[in-house]
């Protein structure tokens, strides 16, 4: 079937009055352009109902309206409506009658238009989403058609959309990134909607990066009347680029039905796959076309910083270049089925995938969220991720669940079983895994494990007292408290039909579960950032243990505060207070610059050669930091601290080798161990004073390479850099960067910004600050760290001009025209 983006022309609205028996058009009506996130046209709210967890942000009910004229030619045509995703409790209508739902947020689905549509008239497409009802997440979700909408438009003999379907059956002969031969599986879903026999001839076209054609296959079809039939061409094609995350080779199948009395062309459907093969075992971990690879992986929320959920194609391209560019391989979608446009970029530069089903089963972990509706619908959403994701080489595992309370319990496991059944039932060439939290898993089990645990350290004299003194204590007891035989048992029921155990924050199990399941091979699905050198150690010890996924590797609006270091209650963490809006735990933050903790992993990594070197504030020098996990330290890379000359300071330097030299203004502070056996992470007790810091990695005692940290003057210039597009599309990236008369970065000071503008499109301003003082859709905005973001979204081909404005006098080009 043809198929177009069918995302302009829509009208929308929030719907007040949901029982209103009008069916009309409000005046208020916006016009806009799809994606289009409802969500961000709410006011942050400090009395939300959410709270933190969508960062302070409003569901409500949402219309949306699509007039458009149906061509006659649509008349004896098959026509359908592709949705990628609609927040939440979708609803279809087509000429005020009913046609499609959908109620989980994150699932694609198509509505069928043939049979209702009038020819000569105008059709009204309207779709109602229902996300008013609060809490339904535990992170901003966004609301209302977030993601790309198309139309379908085919003859009643057609190739179902997403019906065709390409595996690896064999390769031959592998050296490096290229085989002898590959022989590959493509399976077609046929429709004959007529009511008479119909004979066609299926082509199926291989075509190289080039778009040369490389192999094909034609078989003569006869389909009956009303006949949906699935076929099956075995093709094999020499001289093979494959697919991998060190090169990301991709090819196309193109397939078309043709008319065999006319030879007329009758469909036609393309779609990109790889080439790749993929073994698991305790014994050598995750091969990937025969080699042993390790995954260096990131958890992702959905949404796009400023962008809110609005899933723009290029945005998702820049999101997952700058993630692969910091040192990952791999990504898990948290925690529900990805989008097509970020699986299209993961295909493109070469990281692995894994795409989870949802946060909750029959239990909910909010009042009104999916799992009110998990029961009747989880197959039908498994079915819908399996089709969207069988083509694309970098999907390797499907996850069942997110740390799913009933998991390990005997109904729990039974779903646990039927889930994993029908993903594999319906893709063999992949694995199954789930993010397991064991102490979720048997938390009918914690007062038990608690005594047990307290009851060994009174043994061993660590404590005296009862179970307050012993939960003050508690989080330092965590590797023992994940590692108790109730929480095994658990993992047995719920790993039973697991291709991959999932551990979520249980790497304190990896080496006993090694040894005690000796068959288990297990992946660190959720990982505290502040562990990854002892993990990823792990990981590389332990041939059953094939990756790390930390929490997380971009930050998100939502779950606010659990990575904001405070020094007092309502600072920072879990407890954190409005105007708290993002979790603030990412390597990279919501604009797309890299935080120290990035730097540090990608050392860890083995990655990076030269030390970073990042600064604790000397103002909270002394003082105790309230962080969770999920903090490291409270750092920035920065020597710029004006008023605290003369005062103690720590440097932290991050370091490859063995040892690690620390110079500050000329005074050397000798050198302290690196590397390894120090984590990774070496701290300097220095004392601030402007000037100059230089740090000097060794290896066996020669020089490995060396970095400089330099303090910059006042601010005397803005900055504007427009980045490069990854891919073309409707988004224009603008930083904006505070720089002293040297062109030196300054960090220490903030200035605002305000921006105005003519033409047809959006602006989206804002920065890494997790708590802002403006809406994102406001223009105005506060510099954090020095740094500021916006996007320009164009509507159209008209040109769009920018006027900026800043609170201080600074030199910067006033006007910005694209």
């Amino acid at each position: 079937m043809q198929a177009k983006k069918w995302n302009h022309g829509w009208k929308f609205w929030p719907d007040r009055d949901t029982f209103a028996l009008s069916w009309d058009i409000p005046g208020t009506a916006k016009d806009v352009t799809l994606p289009h996130d409802a969500m961000m046209e709410e006011a942050v709210d400090e009395n939300s109902p959410n709270g933190g967890n969508t960062g302070f942000r409003n569901g409500a009910s949402y219309t949306y309206v699509k007039l458009f004229a149906a061509p006659e030619e649509w008349r004896n045509q098959t026509v359908k409506v592709a949705f990628e995703g609609v927040y939440m409790n979708a609803m279809v209508f087509l000429n005020g009658q009913f046609i499609a739902k959908n109620p989980f947020g994150y699932s694609s689905f198509y509505a069928k238009l043939d049979g209702l549509l009038k020819y000569g008239e105008v059709n009204e497409l309207r779709v109602q989403a229902r996300s008013g009802a609060m809490t339904n997440s535990r992170w901003y979700s966004g609301s209302g058609i977030y993601r790309d909408v198309y139309l379908l438009v085919g003859g009643p003999v057609h190739i179902i959309p997403e019906g065709v379907q390409i595996s690896t059956e064999a390769v031959d002969d592998i050296e490096g990134s290229r085989a002898s031969l590959a022989v590959l599986r493509v399976s077609s879903e046929l429709k004959n909607r007529e009511m008479y026999n119909r004979e066609i001839i299926l082509q199926t076209d291989i075509l190289d990066r080039e778009g040369k054609r490389v192999a094909s296959d034609a078989v003569s079809v006869v389909l009956f009347e009303a006949e949906t039939r699935t076929m099956t061409q075995r093709i094999a094609v020499s001289d093979v680029w494959l697919w991998s995350d060190r090169e990301p080779n991709l090819y196309t199948v193109r397939s078309v039905i043709k008319c065999v009395k006319s030879g007329e062309v009758i469909d036609a459907a393309e779609s990109v796959f790889g080439v790749r093969t993929l073994s698991l075992d305790s014994r050598h971990g995750l091969r990937v076309n025969g080699q042993e690879t390790l995954l260096r992986g990131a958890c992702i929320h959905h949404d796009s910083g400023l962008l809110g959920a609005a899933t723009y194609e290029e945005a998702q391209f820049r999101q997952i270049k700058l993630l692969k560019e910091a040192g990952f391989n791999a990504v898990r979608m948290s925690h529900h089925p990805m989008a097509p446009a970020m699986l299209r970029a993961c295909d493109t530069y070469g990281v692995f995938v894994m795409d989870e089903l949802s946060d909750m089963w029959n239990r909910t972990k909010s009042d009104y969220d999916y799992g009110l509706y998990f029961e009747e619908w989880w197959r039908n959403d498994v079915t819908a991720m399996v089709r969207k994701d069988f083509n694309h080489p970098s999907v390797i595992f499907y996850s069942i669940g997110n740390e799913i309370p009933e998991i390990g319990t005997d109904a729990g496991a039974k779903t646990a079983h039927e889930i994993s059944s029908l993903f594999s039932q319906l893709d063999r060439t992949r694995y199954t895994t789930a993010g397991i939290n064991g102490l979720f898993a048997a938390s009918d089990r914690v007062s038990e494990i608690l005594a047990d645990i307290s009851a060994q350290m009174q043994e061993n004299g660590e404590i005296s007292g009862n179970v307050n003194d012993f939960m003050s204590i508690m989080n330092e007891k965590m590797d023992q408290i994940v590692a108790h035989s109730a929480i095994s048992e658990r993992l047995e029921k719920a790993c039973a039909n697991l291709d991959v155990a999932g551990y979520n924050y249980m790497s304190a199990r990896y080496e006993k579960d090694g040894t005690d399941y000796p068959n288990r091979v297990i992946v660190g699905s959720e990982t505290y950032p502040s562990e990854i050198a002892g993990n990823w150690k792990k990981v590389k010890e332990n041939p059953h243990v094939i990756g790390d996924f930390t929490w997380t590797g971009w930050d998100y609006i939502g779950e606010a505060g659990i990575g904001i270091p405070g020094y007092q209650p309502g600072e920072g963490g879990t407890g954190a207070l409005f105007p708290a809006q993002l979790a603030y735990c990412g390597d990279i933050d919501i604009t797309g610059f890299r935080r120290p903790a990035s730097y540090l992993r990608e050392i860890v990594f083995g990655l990076r050669k030269e030390p970073y070197i990042a600064v604790q504030n000397p103002c909270h020098y002394g003082k105790t930091v309230i962080k969770t996990p999920w903090v490291i330290s409270d750092t920035v890379s920065s020597w710029n601290y004006p008023g605290w000359e003369g005062k103690p300071a720590i440097v932290e330097v991050y370091s490859p080798g063995d040892e690690v030299e620390l110079i500050v203004n000329g005074h050397n502070y000798g050198k302290h161990p690196a590397g390894e056996s120090a984590d990774y992470r070496t701290l300097f007790e220095t004392v601030y004073m402007p000037g100059e810091v230089e740090a000097i990695s060794y290896e066996n005692g020669s020089e490995i390479s060396r970095t400089k940290l330099i303090s910059s003057g006042d601010a005397v210039s803005l900055r504007i850099e427009k980045e490069e597009r990854e891919k073309d599309g409707e988004l224009t990236f603008f930083h904006f960067w505070l720089t002293d008369a040297k062109g030196n970065p300054v960090k220490d000071q903030t200035v605002e910004l305000t921006v105005s503008y003519e033409g047809d499109a959006e602006i989206f301003l804002g920065s890494g600050d997790p708590k802002p003082v403006y809406d994102y859709r406001e223009c105005r905005t506060r510099t954090w760290d020095g740094h500021a973001q916006m996007i320009v979204r164009k509507l159209s081909e008209t040109n769009v001009k920018i006027a900026i404005s800043t609170d201080l006098d600074l030199r910067y080009e006033r006007w910005i025209e694209i």
